[in-house]
């Protein structure tokens, strides 16, 4: 029996080459069957309902829609990796009747006018978003047990000033301590936070109603390490107990965590009220160094003065000029945090 050479275009040599032209031409076209037959076609999402993102749980977003329905959504396939966070407004399409059970899409995000966005520590460059399209920021301390560090609310500051939120600084536990006005929140009168509009200090039978005002038709995000009594706060704010109430460790005079995710609450006629679980650090790598200064403004006029190129940890850096105390404080913080990134 003769034998086919190698070249022989017939049998089985040929039936190969023809093989593999076809693969070949199947991974460039894709497949010509109609159940695989792609399309430029889109699904038309136009009659979507606008739901405002109340909480976000492994992988279900509560939204509230306009006429004030509840409901429970997946995030749609089409938004690939984008992130969908509380106080976000997403376009909804599917079963919107808000009954047990049923389950709708998020199929499109609002723009975003701000976000608040943190970094694990100043290390890393993960960056974490935590909620969006907010008008304040209340940044909630202790007045003991844990001790307020100025460090944090120096952070909070910062990213509020970079996103354009306005910052409230609000001081809780003040029955356990000596002396209430506490000279902690001193410096940041300079920084042009006014009494009982910015800056609030409470026990737990203070009077609320300022807050209160200053809340109302404004969405608020709460941030604070565990321990200080944001959910006790909140709960008073909103006059239930929608959030679970921690206690301190006493070996390490941290808070423990009660709150495992944002939770955006009504208050008042059109106000949100944003509870963020207790943070342990406030990471703003992710800011650039001369937006930083931008948290700073009593120091502006100073700052223009440095040399060019100052670090402002240096013998020649204006900063070195400044005595009052209170000023003193705010350069530490900013010479802490340029130090950090």
């Amino acid at each position: 029996m003769a034998r086919r050479s190698e070249n022989d275009d017939s049998g089985i040599g040929h039936d190969s080459k023809h093989a593999k032209l076809r693969i070949k031409d199947r991974r460039r076209t894709g497949s010509q069957s109609k159940s695989g037959a792609r399309t430029k076609d889109r699904p038309d999402y136009s009659k979507a309902q606008t739901g405002f993102v109340t909480t976000v749980d492994r992988g279900r977003i509560t939204c509230r829609l306009n006429n004030g329905e509840q409901i429970l959504a997946m995030k749609a396939r089409e938004l690939g990796k984008k992130s969908i966070v509380v106080g976000d407004q997403v376009g909804l399409v599917g079963n919107l009747s808000g009954t047990d059970g049923t389950l709708a899409r998020a199929v499109s995000v609002g723009v975003r006018r701000n976000t608040l966005t943190r970094t694990i520590d100043d290390e890393a460059n993960f960056e974490r978003q935590i909620v969006a399209n907010v008008d304040q920021m209340a940044i909630m301390i202790a007045a003991t047990n844990p001790e307020p560090r100025h460090g944090f609310v120096d952070r909070a500051l910062v990213v509020a000033f970079d996103q354009g939120i306005k910052p409230l600084i609000i001081m809780t536990k003040i029955d356990l301590i000596a002396n209430p006005n506490s000279e902690f929140l001193e410096p940041y009168l300079d920084l042009g936070l006014k009494n009982d509009e910015q800056i609030f200090i409470f026990d737990k039978g203070s009077d609320l109603s300022k807050l209160h005002k200053t809340l109302s038709n404004q969405t608020t995000v709460f941030i604070g390490h565990s321990g200080v009594g944001k959910s006790s706060l909140v709960n008073r704010l909103i006059g239930s107990d929608q959030r679970a109430v921690g206690s301190v460790n006493e070996n390490t005079g941290r808070g423990r965590h009660t709150s495992s995710s944002a939770f955006a609450i009504p208050v008042g006629q059109t106000g949100w009220i944003i509870d963020t679980p207790g943070v342990r650090s406030f990471g703003i790598s992710h800011i650039k160094i001369n937006r930083i200064f931008h948290a700073f403004p009593e120091l502006e006029a100073t700052l223009n003065r440095c040399p060019k190129n100052c670090s402002h940890d240096e013998a020649a850096c204006e900063l070195n000029q400044i005595s009052a105390a209170n000023l003193l404080t705010r350069v530490q913080s900013l010479r802490r945090l340029l130090a950090s990134i």
